[in-house]
């Protein structure tokens, strides 16, 4: 992910967030959910990790429209978990952190990518 930063002006000057930052946050409260079985990767993630580069927000694509954040995540879901109930609990999670961490409440969008089965 390029370093793009969300920009919040302020009577002081203006806080220039990371988008990177923003995408930890959100994969850190992903990972508390129960019943998340783990975060999906993207295509071009996955290619990024083949030449060497770390990708530290694996399934989380952070983007800044008309002075909001969108949140995309991609979730596997365990076998027998609610899917609807689940992508709530992770919607709920992440609007959560980010807001208590960055003061603006993002838009989140859950795609369930796949279903993960014990071994």
């Amino acid at each position: 992910m390029p370093d793009n930063y969300i920009s919040i002006p302020d009577e002081n000057g203006s806080i220039n967030i990371s988008e990177d930052v923003i995408a930890v946050i959100c994969s850190e409260a992903i990972a508390e959910v129960d019943g998340v079985a783990s975060q999906a990767s993207t295509v071009g993630g996955e290619l990024q990790e083949l030449f060497g580069k770390k990708h530290i927000s694996k399934g989380v694509k952070v983007s800044f429209e008309n002075g909001e954040i969108i949140l995309d995540t991609l979730v596997m879901v365990r076998y027998g978990v609610g899917i609807s109930a689940l992508a709530a609990k992770v919607q709920d999670a992440v609007i959560t952190a980010v807001e208590s961490m960055t003061g603006i409440r993002p838009r989140v969008n859950v795609h369930v990518s796949g279903v993960a089965f014990d071994k």
